[in-house]
């Protein structure tokens, strides 16, 4: 007679293993929701305070408004006596732009150069690249604007956005230097067997597959450059040449003329171009990290 088989049945579980993983995984929830709100504490009240009175910034110190108010974003917007806060948004606007165009442009063709190509003192040319990273950036700026006010270049965009076209950025140099070495060279031979030139096997081959790494770059130089308040502060001088970090500094006036309710509203309109630009290219800036920190 034939012999049923029954099938093998998993081992049970304690009960005690079962409440020793169901008690880990509530307490890793409440540990990432308690980290969670304490990230997201300042930008919730930063919004909070944008919907307050003037009278109820400093006085009530929760997130939840007691006469919530949509006029501090008008106020903000259209409160300065020679010009509107979108001057300003359209000043940082130009100035991001430029620059991200600039830093993708010039620092690709290096990064292309120092990666693919054979040149006389191609290593030690990389290493004074790299030292540059330890030179901080506010040493440079008494001959920086020296050289720029013999130009004629103070208040003007053009000091700001003109030297990111010469590859001064050794951080995204490396970044894509790290990237363009993770692609095979065999692609290469293969271009050149069709007849490519360099430029060719820089344009058709490597520019390709290296879009993740300069997708980071452009992302990186925008939120960067938004967000700078130093260098515009030095070299743009006039109200209508003021970008937003500048133009937010002007709400603090002296003699307790401050205005903190269409501060915080114009913050929160500040953080909106970097929030958007950041989803859109969320995807390749992560593929972009991944591959040039693991495969470089």
């Amino acid at each position: 007679m034939a012999t049923l088989t029954q099938p093998r049945q998993r081992p049970r579980q304690r009960p005690r293993a079962v409440r020793r993983r169901r008690t880990g995984t509530v307490l890793r929830t409440v540990l990432i929701l308690a980290l969670l709100a304490v990230v997201l504490y300042p930008l919730l009240w930063l919004v909070a305070s944008a919907l307050k009175p003037d009278t109820e910034v400093a006085s009530n110190l929760s997130l939840v408004p007691h006469n919530p108010t949509l006029h501090n974003f008008v106020r903000g917007w259209t409160g300065m006596k020679t010009v509107s806060f979108g001057r300003f948004f359209l000043n940082s606007t130009v100035i991001a732009v430029g620059v991200v165009i600039a830093n993708c442009a010039s620092c690709v063709v290096t990064a292309y150069a120092f990666a693919r190509l054979r040149f006389p003192l191609r290593g030690a040319w990389f290493a004074v690249m790299i030292g540059t990273l330890l030179l901080p950036h506010h040493v440079l700026i008494v001959p920086q604007f020296v050289l720029f006010k013999f130009l004629g270049w103070i208040d003007t965009p053009l000091p700001l956005i003109v030297p990111k076209a010469l590859a001064t950025e050794a951080f995204f140099i490396f970044l894509m230097v790290q990237f363009m070495r993770s692609i095979p060279r065999e692609l290469d031979q293969a271009a050149k067997v069709d007849g490519c030139s360099p430029f060719g096997i820089f344009w058709y081959v490597v520019m390709p597959l290296a879009r993740p790494a300069v997708v980071t770059t452009a992302i990186f130089s925008f939120i960067w450059t938004w967000n700078d308040f130093f260098s515009q502060l030095i070299y743009l001088n006039s109200p209508d040449h003021y970008t937003v970090p500048i133009g937010l500094r002007l709400f603090l006036g002296g003699e307790g003329q401050t205005e903190l309710g269409p501060m915080f509203a114009m913050s929160v309109l500040s953080l909106l171009p970097v929030f958007l630009f950041f989803l859109a290219f969320q995807r390749l800036l992560v593929e972009g990290i991944n591959t040039a920190g693991i495969k470089g």
